[in-house]
């Protein structure tokens, strides 16, 4: 426990430092204009009070009358009108703007970050979780923001403005209300944060599972009705709204209760300071336009510690935000776990890999050795299980081994399951190559001969699929999967039985464009189908986890394991 404030402030580095680096000077610009509002309307309330004081007492003698200057009060008056709706709007615009730019910079190093091994598994194990962080995690760093930083930054402002005007009026009065007004006003806006963090961290926790189980019921209504889980789920769903509720309850309370120590600090404060400038009138030390100039600017000068009392109340939300997040803040330029062979002839070598699933002390894989030349072309083969696809998976730094080491080429992952997503054709496409042009885009479906397909629809590469690329075939889903491959620009391509469930002619054509357009790529096939094997010059058996051998093209041994597959 001892040293949970220290792990506290490194969390808390760890997610200011991507944060303030996106856009310095934009935040510290919106911070300043946030300042320059707050004086603003300090100052114009202040001269305003003061002006219509001195005006009053001016007029009751013709010579004061006559001689009072009022167009002086009265620029300034104008000025700090304008010049305080000018500060606003351009705090709001820059604050706002820099905000969410951070927080967009934020989701993408975030993502970044979960971009390693085994990452497709975990978001396939944990989505909602995950997704909650990319979205409501990442969102509540605004309050850290927003409704901390500076909100602290203008009050602070206020304070040593109001103890500046005060101060020349009586020094001791200065000091005492700039001190005043900061440990009052900080000190309940800590106390706020301290009492609100325990709900505020429920009903963030209350609000994820209320997402992740209202999803389940929704998504999963037809197997929870026939699992007879249907009525445990929504007392589910029910429970976690009741959470929610008491979470939002206890913080509504505490949110009346900090507004009624903030009215009550107010009203102490202008008391004070009441009873001051009374005391500095009757002694004739000031003037009635100076004491109601330092009522006014008193009174304004509490306004910014109010505001801090909604990002106190938000701030359980915001640390527990930071301490999920400080982990995942991978740096951009970290290297990836798969390291790129620096001998360019080589695309793959594989030293005694062994792979490990999670929880379980059975490897998949046993020490694995394996070398491919560039422009080999290698199929795995060998009854289901024997890890062909853990192994390919374990090439594209989708599974972290547990033993060994894997150097390989920058490499492209087809499956057997083509993964298309609802969008249009074009942005399906652009997966591969963001910047692809049309051009490009056409000429590898034609390539992947499905130019005539697409061109028959009528909105072409606008057309739009739905989830999981509904509005295709499997055969043309296949097709455009083998396009997308064609425009990743990788020396390496795993392929893990790329014409599986296809039709033998469209299989057959499928495999004609891929090897023809593959060139001097390396291919490493995971199949038990002769025909994709065919495409290979060495066989790789696998067996239990290991390899068995290896038969190269022409010899007996590879021709009778290429006749024991399956044909089509």
């Amino acid at each position: 426990m001892s040293n949970q404030p220290s792990t506290r402030w490194r969390d808390l580095r760890l997610v200011l430092r991507p944060f303030f680096a996106a856009q310095p000077r934009a935040l510290l610009l919106g911070g300043l204009l946030a300042a320059i509002t707050v004086l603003a309307g300090m100052a114009l309330l202040g001269l305003s009070g003061w002006f219509i004081t001195a005006t009053a007492l001016a007029g009751l003698h013709a010579a004061t009358a006559f001689t009072f200057d009022v167009f002086m009060p009265s620029a300034g008056i104008r000025l700090l009108a304008l010049g305080r709706t000018a500060s606003r709007y351009g705090e709001r615009l820059v604050t706002h703007d820099a905000t969410f730019s951070v927080l967009a910079a934020l989701r993408v190093r975030l993502f970044r970050g979960w971009a390693k091994a085994e990452a497709a598994r975990e978001l396939l194990m944990r989505p909602a979780q995950l997704l909650f962080r990319l979205t409501s995690d990442i969102d509540a760093l605004e309050s850290l923001y927003l409704r901390l930083l500076v909100p602290a930054a203008a009050a602070l402002g206020a304070a040593l403005l109001a103890g500046v005007v005060l101060g020349f009026m009586h020094v001791g009065m200065g000091l005492s209300l700039t001190l005043w007004l900061v440990v009052v006003g900080w000190g309940m806006a800590a106390v706020i944060a301290r009492r609100a963090r325990r709900p505020a961290v429920q009903r963030a926790h209350a609000i994820e599972a209320l997402r992740a189980r209202a999803v389940d019921l929704v998504a999963g209504q037809t197997d929870l009705v026939m699992a007879g889980r249907i009525d445990a789920q929504r007392d589910a769903l029910m429970n976690a709204d009741m959470h929610l509720a008491k979470a939002d309850l206890a913080l509504n309370r505490l949110e009346a209760a900090a507004g009624f120590a903030y009215g009550s600090a107010g009203t102490l404060t202008l008391v004070g300071v009441l009873l001051a400038v009374g005391a500095l009138v009757s002694e004739g030390l000031i003037g009635a336009p100076a004491a109601a100039l330092a009522l006014l600017i008193a009174l304004t000068a509490t306004e910014p510690f109010a505001a801090l009392r909604r990002g106190a109340l938000d701030a359980g939300r915001t640390w527990l935000a930071v301490r999920r997040l400080a982990p995942r803040m991978a740096s951009e330029d970290a290297e990836a776990a798969d390291v790129a062979s620096s001998d360019s002839k080589i695309a793959l070598r594989l030293h005694d890999v062994g792979v490990s699933h999670p929880g379980s002390h059975t490897q998949t894989l046993s020490s694995i050795s394996l070398t491919l030349h560039a422009g080999e072309r290698v199929a795995l083969i060998g009854a289901s299980g024997t890890g062909k696809s853990t192994l390919l998976a374990t090439i594209a730094g989708e599974i972290t081994p547990s033993a060994g080491a894997v150097q390989a080429q920058s490499s492209c992952l087809l499956t057997q399951r083509t993964e298309l997503f609802q969008d249009s054709l074009r942005d399906n496409l652009r997966l591969a190559d963001p910047h692809a042009s049309d051009e490009k885009l056409w000429a590898v479906l034609q390539a992947a001969g499905l130019e005539r397909d697409v061109r028959a629809l009528s909105t072409g590469l606008d057309t739009r699929l739905g989830e999981g690329g509904l509005g295709l075939s499997g055969g043309q889903s296949r097709r455009l999967a083998l396009a997308r491959l064609l425009l990743r620009p990788v020396p390496l391509w795993l392929l893990d039985e790329p014409t599986e469930a296809l039709d033998a002619t469209t299989a057959h054509d499928v495999l004609h464009r891929l090897a023809e357009h593959a060139g001097p790529r390396t291919l490493l096939i995971a199949t038990h189908l002769r025909r994709e094997a065919a495409l290979a010059d060495r066989l790789v058996c696998m067996a239990q986890g290991r390899i068995a051998c290896e038969l190269h093209r022409g010899s007996e041994a590879f021709d009778a394991a290429l006749r024991s597959l399956r044909p089509d």
